[in-house]
């Protein structure tokens, strides 16, 4: 019997320098026994919603001076860039303790906090979850992950008078997407220096790019950027098609070129002036 994984992963630097959080909610990898004897689906099939490898896409920006948060468990389990309350009610068998929003399309698209379908739309279950299950979900995953996600971002702003948070993500490449997507609830969750900032960081690696479409920011962007707090959050999406073999879930032979490219995104990227957000340098002694 497979052992529980931890629901996630901080990777520190020796000194944390630069006034960003990197965070990767949908890499996970580790499927437990559980959802393995209730889904319907075979393994492959079961990984098309994840992130596939960008945590290791993201890896460098530790050497960076920015701390990075995977979440060890895998999407088809529970998806950390919903609404604890956006629960699919039929789904459920059992009283839940916890509040369910209205309806909503995303939830009705069996996209909720708690799947009900992977990528290309196959159902994930043979049966309903009992409740307690889902509670377990929310309090042993979804609770711990946003509580490291929160401190850290509350702990860099301390430090730094303002914190940017970027959320790390991949899009398939069937939408017929640019190289990478950039949200930001349309200027809602991150001054526009900082999206100014992330586009001129790919473009100069020679990314395609567009902003908002179709893909603006989930719930990770919402309830954390907050500019008006000195907190900003920007959502990154990357075509899976520049680094994974889509129907087999494995790198390409490009992994690490691709991986290259980023991390000198993102070194040009967190080295903006923490001033112009509003910020603050950190003490020399610190």
């Amino acid at each position: 019997m497979t052992e529980p994984a931890p629901p996630f992963r901080l990777d520190r630097p020796a000194r944390q320098s630069v006034p960003f959080a990197f965070a990767s909610p949908h890499s996970g990898r580790a499927y437990p026994d559980t959802l393995l004897a209730r889904t319907r689906l075979d393994a492959v099939t079961l990984r098309r919603s994840e992130d596939a490898y960008v945590d290791q896409l993201f890896a460098g920006v530790t050497a960076l001076g920015a701390p990075l948060l995977a979440a060890q468990f895998p999407r088809a389990l529970l998806d950390v860039n919903r609404g604890m309350a956006e629960i699919d009610r039929a789904m459920v068998s059992g009283a839940l303790d916890v509040k369910v929003d209205a309806p909503s399309p995303r939830v009705a698209a069996g996209l909720g906090v708690i799947p009900r379908i992977v990528r290309d739309g196959a159902e994930i279950y043979r049966a309903k979850l009992d409740s307690a299950e889902v509670h377990a979900r929310l309090e042993q995953l979804y609770k711990p992950y946003h509580a490291a996600l929160a401190a850290l971002m509350e702990e860099t702003r301390t430090r730094f008078g303002v914190a940017v948070l970027i959320d790390c993500h991949s899009m398939p490449s069937a939408l017929s997407v640019p190289d990478i997507v950039l949200g930001d609830r349309y200027g809602a969750s991150a001054a526009p220096a900082v999206t100014a900032r992330a586009e001129s960081a790919f473009l100069r690696e020679g990314f395609t790019i567009a902003r908002n479409t179709p893909y603006a920011g989930g719930h990770t962007t919402v309830q954390y950027g907050k500019v008006a707090l000195g907190c900003h959050a920007l959502q990154i999406e990357i075509n899976r098609a520049l680094y994974l073999d889509e129907d087999k879930i494995t790198k390409k032979p490009s992994f690490e070129a691709v991986r290259t490219r980023l991390t000198r995104a993102m070194e040009y990227l967190t080295a903006i002036n923490a001033a112009d957000l509003g910020g603050q340098m950190p003490l020399a002694a610190e």
